[in-house]
């Protein structure tokens, strides 16, 4: 019986006698010994990654990142690529904005880490200063700062069950709110993200998102049926499973992210509204991903006039320094006894900075201006590609908001196939068409992602994208399009 120990380029077969500890300081050696020569390769760096983080994370593209500027990665093998990802609706305003940057650099050599328990730091108020005029509704006027979109949906949460004294949570088929406890038992969008978990946290309820795919309708399908049956599905739980007694919020992305990139008709974000005002049910509002100008406008949510009693932020809010924000009414909020929220690294003193320059950015440089111009050629471009005769059938659904954009492929196989009511007749759709798309970007130089169980792929390129590189990014969309179709 022996120890295997491995480093790069070397394999060592010890016998049983040499002790664990022994063992890891041998290979803490040799890989000290061997990495400068091993990583000086970028598939040599790519490999070591593979081996050693974690098989849980998944990638979409080989190779490693380096730097990003505005529009455009690069990666250590000399490859640059367009970026319509943006890291997942985070750097909105492209990679690495001279202003945020800066912002970011000036406050590390004034104060790093400002814990939130044990004082006000100057960037964390100077940002609720420049959020407030940009809030949806006037009644949104106190602030909670934590890291991650996943963080900000457990203390929406939190807050809710502790406010209203009840327990139940309302969420979304098709929702994506994160992958912590609390956050992955109201996400419906994927069960990947809870594979193996269970039980997760009790108390959770959903109901069909206005998706035609969630009612079994064709697209066609007009938003006020959509909305109706989806408030007939809300009321009937309410009679039949959680009482709204028991019931202490709605959760609700008004443009679903991971389940496909369907904007809400205002009509149902109303009604949520108006069932919550009702039964003393809090509305929460997740904009993780559709806010900060990701539609066009600030907030999605301005669309339907509602008030959220709840509103999540995070992605775009900092421009890829970590930050997510709950805001809410100080008349709720002066509910929570101090202490009970809070973190060490919430509201960090660098990524508030950071987000105050996003704010005077937005301002400064027309960002939404700019958003909505892109966004008229880019569902221009797909619906150019959905007229061509050729291309249609395979072409089942083009939606979303300002450059939060998505695709949907027709599919013969998965989910969306046994009730498409739409799929083409006579023409056989190979599984898997959006992840090909999306891989023939990849290897044509721009970065795209799938989402949904369905076959959708999103297009999220930063706000402040220029018409040249939109043009781009259509044109290569369009090639890998026909390739994929040609090859059947």
């Amino acid at each position: 019986m022996s120890y295997v120990i491995s480093a790069p380029s070397v394999i060592l077969v010890l016998p049983l006698i040499m002790l664990p500890r022994a063992a890891r300081h041998l290979r803490s050696s040799l890989l000290h010994r061997t990495s400068t020569r091993y990583m000086s390769s970028a598939t040599a760096l790519n490999d070591f990654g593979k081996y050693h983080v974690t098989n849980g994370l998944g990638r979409i593209s080989e190779g490693v990142m380096t730097k990003g500027t505005g529009s455009y990665v690069e990666y250590m093998d000399g490859k640059k690529m367009l970026d319509f990802t943006c890291g997942i609706g985070v750097t909105n305003l492209g990679h690495c904005h001279p202003k945020v940057s800066k912002a970011a650099a000036d406050q590390c050599m004034n104060l790093v880490h400002g814990q939130c328990s044990i004082a006000f730091h100057e960037p964390y108020l100077r940002l609720i200063e420049k959020l407030i005029p940009v809030m949806p509704h006037l009644s949104l006027d106190s602030f909670f700062f934590w890291n991650s979109g996943s963080e900000a949906v457990e203390g929406a949460m939190k807050m809710a069950r502790v406010i209203t004294g009840r327990q139940n949570i309302i969420s979304m088929q098709g929702a994506y709110h994160g992958r912590t406890f609390g956050a992955m038992a109201v996400t419906k969008s994927k069960t990947i993200y809870s594979d193996g978990v269970a039980p997760l946290m009790p108390g959770v309820f959903s109901i069909p998102y206005p998706f035609w795919h969630q009612h079994n309708l064709p697209p066609s399908t007009s938003p006020q049926i959509l909305t109706d049956q989806s408030l007939y599905q809300l009321h009937l739980l309410l009679s039949q499973q959680t009482s709204p007694k028991d019931t202490a919020a709605i959760i609700v992305e008004p443009v679903l992210g991971e389940g496909g990139y369907v904007p809400a008709p205002k009509e149902f974000l109303q009604g949520l509204r108006k069932v919550c005002d009702e039964h003393g049910i809090l509305l929460i509002v997740d904009e993780v991903q559709s806010g900060f100008g990701r539609t066009g406008q600030w907030f999605f949510i301005e669309e339907s006039e509602v008030m959220p009693d709840v509103l999540l932020m995070a992605k775009g809010l900092a421009n890829g320094f970590p930050l997510s924000g709950v805001v809410s009414r100080k008349e709720l909020t002066d509910k929570l006894a101090p202490g009970s929220m809070g973190g060490t690294y919430a509201g960090n003193a660098v990524s508030c900075a950071a987000a105050c320059a996003v704010a005077d950015a937005f301002q400064e440089e027309n960002v939404l201006a700019n958003a909505q111009a892109r966004s008229r050629e880019l569902f221009a471009a797909l619906n150019a590609l959905k007229d061509d005769q050729t291309i249609a059938p395979y072409i089942q659904d083009i939606r979303g908001r300002g450059l939060m954009v998505a695709m949907e492929f027709s599919s013969s196989q998965g989910p969306g196939a046994g009730f498409d009511a739409t799929a083409p007749k006579g023409i056989t759709v190979k599984k898997g068409m959006a992840s090909r798309v999306a891989k023939k970007c990849i290897e044509k130089g721009m970065l795209l992602l799938t989402t949904s169980v369905y076959e959708v792929v999103r297009f999220i390129p930063p706000l402040n994208i220029s018409q040249v590189d939109m043009k781009k990014g259509c044109e290569i969309f369009e090639e890998s399009v026909r390739e994929v179709v040609r090859e059947g």
